[in-house]
């Protein structure tokens, strides 16, 4: 596990849209709370006003954004500007030793997740499944718990998650440890069978989604289930599965006997009620860092996700 140095205000920092493009209006919203918010200095990727179908620029042009604020060394973190469709097209094409080699700040979320588990499995870079820029902090109603999560990037201390941040509820009972991983469910199940799967023997896996139907979620959850991923795993965080209901609820199972029957029967201490993804609150946690999951307490700890000096 490699741990990114912590920001201090004055750092200059990247936005790069590695999946599809941002809208302009909300992003210079988070843009102006990056700078005036949290005193960062920011440099824009080439991908972040190009267009391409649904993506922020051709394959190349999101790699090299990719490359060039890695290979940055003024650059201390990199933003994603938002999610959408995309990173799967580009992780194999990633320079993984140019990564490994320039170890910093990388945040973002759902489409995001396939480069969180690519880089993590390839290089053991720990990043960060946060909320982002344009479809989050530039909301007009964005939660000031979601603005907060900003600020595990530049202290050093471990994250607690308790039942006062949202309302906690045991599936399984027990106590689990391990490193955090996981994130969108759709796209932890389109990375098996690649190089790139999500790997989750003796870690906590964390997952959650967004406007997809019990139905759906039912062929994605069993996939996982068939591959081992929640026999594998050390416990299991349910985070937020916003918009996930059922066209017509008379024909359909709730989110919530899906959910129990494919991930309850591997046995794995479960949580669940996370404002962890497409939610408001959306709580930032470190990817790759060494968790706790106890039931008995209703809590999560986290290892701090950034170092403040010196090699880990």
């Amino acid at each position: 596990m490699k741990k990114p140095a912590k920001l201090n205000k004055g750092d200059l920092v990247g936005v790069i849209a590695p999946a599809s493009p941002p809208k302009t209006e909300p992003l210079q919203k988070a843009l102006r709370f990056l700078e005036e918010e949290l005193g960062l200095i920011v440099k824009i990727g080439n991908s972040v006003d190009k267009k391409y179908g649904y993506l922020a620029g051709e394959d190349s042009d999101r790699i090299e954004d990719i490359h060039r604020m890695f290979e940055d060394q003024d650059v201390k973190a990199i933003f994603c500007a938002c999610g959408g469709f995309g990173t799967g097209r580009i992780v194999s094409k990633l320079n993984f030793e140019l990564i490994r080699q320039n170890p910093k700040i990388f945040w973002g979320y759902s489409d995001i997740t396939f480069l969180h588990t690519a880089i993590h499995q390839q290089t053991g870079l720990v990043t960060f499944h946060g909320p982002m820029l344009s479809s989050d902090i530039g909301l007009s109603d964005v939660h000031n718990a979601s603005k907060d999560s900003f600020q595990q990037l530049f202290h050093t201390e471990d994250i607690v998650y308790t039942y006062e941040k949202s309302k906690l509820e045991t599936v399984v009972e027990g106590v689990a440890n391990g490193p955090v991983i996981g994130g969108n469910l759709t796209l932890l199940v389109s990375t098996l069978g690649t190089p790139f799967e999500v790997n989750t023997k003796g870690k906590l896996l964390f997952i959650e989604d967004i406007d997809e139907e019990p139905y759906k979620v039912d062929r994605m959850v069993n996939q996982l289930k068939m591959a081992n991923k929640f026999n594998e795993a050390s416990g299991i965080i349910i985070g937020d599965f916003k918009n996930c209901v059922p066209e017509k609820p008379e024909r359909s199972l709730t989110l919530d006997e899906v959910l129990m029957e494919h991930i309850a029967s591997a046995g794995k201490p479960v949580l669940k009620g996370f404002h962890i993804g497409h939610s408001s609150p959306s709580i930032a946690i470190p990817v790759g860092s060494i968790g706790k999951l106890d039931t008995r307490d209703h809590t999560f700890t986290i290892e701090t996700g950034v170092r403040g000096g010196g090699n880990e």
